[in-house]
């Protein structure tokens, strides 16, 4: 059979890759719960009878307390339905397997935990991970480790794994002395992921392209374990990001807004972001997603009183209605629209805005540091900035005369250029920034001492607006079809003189 072949294959390599860039890491597992019974009884235990069957029976209540916050997420999926209870786990009911109904979408949990592949052409599994090469490892924490990978047509992806020597893993061993078991227990974050990833698609969601599993016999991968695999990211360099333009750093805020609007509303309910820090974040062609989802919460919070609804932060507490439904209203909502507060506005959006601009993103870090505004408020905020400043409208205040002081030279570039550099640049060797028109790019040139000309290339950046790069002198004009300089009346230069040819 060779597609069993190349998924073995696939597996085998996936496991020798790990290991040669970061020693005794492997690849996650996640085992058919039909096997986990007759694995416990055979597994070497320390202690005598009793402790043995003491701590695999508090293994397995864990692995069901797992296994219940998965549930939940099967929902309804009308393509399939034709299993009447969750594969692999005949012979083995309980009380939770009675409680499932036809409505969970098993063929998703099929999926996760035998590796099967239903009818989705554009997914990869096992066979796209065969010939693939590491790059680097991106990052490991408690639970997982994220291994940067080039398939074999050059595509790069990135893989998350169970991190065999993290602290989760290396605390149920501890715990529970038994390594198989724990890697099952470990992996349930990654299955829990890869439902997420499944329900929650957003163009700021970072995207599931497969995975590769396998049950405890081998077929679909390498004895029960799984790899999930992602769109390739660039980590959030938060420090990076606070030395970039406005616009940029507008974007990021922006793109983060839109995504909790979408987690406010989402097929799961009300999302929460548990474990909001920066790092759960990359981008991806400058838009920003979010890569760690088994953290996510859609739990409602139960109360009696306003007194059970109170969200705590560092410095700062809300004390959130309580509904007649007996939950708190908008908990989840106002939970990520502080943590977007603290950990992305407070640094990102204020410094450097435009002047047009500042009053409305005054407005903004006053609703969302008070918690003032709801989500769809605060996206409509967001929206309005965009609108006004890919338009121009926020420049009324500059007079279109100002251009009056340029004499333009179409078709033209510069040579021999004396640049300066500003901050925020789009480069490190000058400086240049985006403009909606070359009335602002007038502006802006007027307004800095070192500046007598400026050149628009026709490069724009996201939101449609201009790059402009701003000199205090060149030596001569070079023909350039895609170029427009504009030199103040005082400073131009002959061109009959001075145009040389490229």
């Amino acid at each position: 059979m060779p597609g069993m072949g190349n998924s073995l294959r696939a597996a085998a390599l996936l496991a020798f890759v790990v290991l040669s860039i970061l020693v005794s890491l492997l690849i996650s597992s996640v085992q058919q719960f039909g096997a986990r019974i007759s694995h416990f009884s055979n597994a070497t235990l320390a202690g005598d009878e009793g402790e043995s069957a003491s701590l695999r029976g508090a293994l397995i209540y864990q692995l069901n307390e797992r296994r219940k916050e998965i549930i939940p997420l099967l929902l309804p999926d009308d393509d399939d339905g034709d299993e009447n209870g969750l594969p692999g786990e005949s012979g083995h009911s309980s009380q939770l397997d009675q409680a499932l109904d036809s409505t969970l979408d098993y063929s998703l949990w099929k999926e996760i935990t035998h590796g099967s592949r239903k009818a989705h052409m554009d997914e990869m599994g096992c066979d796209s991970l065969v010939d693939m090469q590491a790059v680097e490892v991106l990052g490991s924490g408690y639970t997982k480790l994220v291994v940067k990978v080039n398939l074999a047509g050059g595509q790069p992806v990135a893989l998350k794994l169970v991190n065999e020597q993290g602290i989760d893993m290396g605390k149920c061993v501890e715990d529970f002395k038994d390594a198989q078991g724990c890697r099952e227990l470990v992996s349930y974050k990654l299955k829990k992921e890869i439902v997420l990833l499944q329900r929650l698609q957003h163009p700021n969601v970072i995207k599931l392209k497969g995975h590769c599993a396998g049950d405890a016999e081998g077929r679909g991968g390498e004895g029960g374990r799984v790899t999930v695999i992602l769109e390739q990211g660039n980590p959030l360099q938060m420090i990076q990001l606070l030395q970039s333009p406005w616009e940029d750093r507008f974007r990021v805020c922006l793109d983060l807004v839109r995504l909790l609007h979408f987690l406010s509303q989402s097929p799961l309910g009300s999302v929460a972001l548990l474990d909001f820090q920066p790092r759960q974040f990359v981008t991806v062609s400058g838009e920003l997603k979010l890569t760690d989802l088994d953290d996510a919460s859609a739990e409602e919070t139960s109360c009696r009183t306003d007194a059970d609804c109170t969200l705590q932060f560092p410095h700062r507490n809300f004390t959130l209605p309580c509904s007649a439904q007996g939950v708190c209203e908008g908990l989840s909502e106002k939970r990520n629209i502080y943590n977007a507060y603290r950990y992305f506005f407070t640094y990102l959006l204020p410094h450097q805005a435009p002047p047009g601009l500042t009053h409305l993103v005054d407005h903004i870090m006053n609703s969302t540091g008070e918690l003032k505004a709801d989500i769809n408020q605060t996206l409509e905020a967001f929206e309005n900035i965009l609108l006004l400043y890919k338009s121009g409208l926020h420049l009324d205040n500059v007079p279109p005369s100002i251009i009056r002081d340029y004499t333009v030279m179409r078709g033209m570039g510069t040579s021999g250029n004396v640049e300066y550099r500003c901050w925020p640049s789009y480069s490190q060797q000058g400086c240049v920034l985006s403009v909606h028109s070359v009335k602002e790019a007038a502006y802006i040139c007027n307004s800095h001492s070192q500046c007598n000309s400026f050149t628009l290339t026709g490069q724009k950046t996201w939101t449609g607006r201009l790059l402009a790069s701003f000199r205090s002198s060149f030596s001569h004009l070079v023909p350039d079809g895609t170029s427009e300089v504009y030199v103040k009346k005082n400073k131009a230069p002959d061109t009959k003189e001075q145009t040389k040819p490229s």
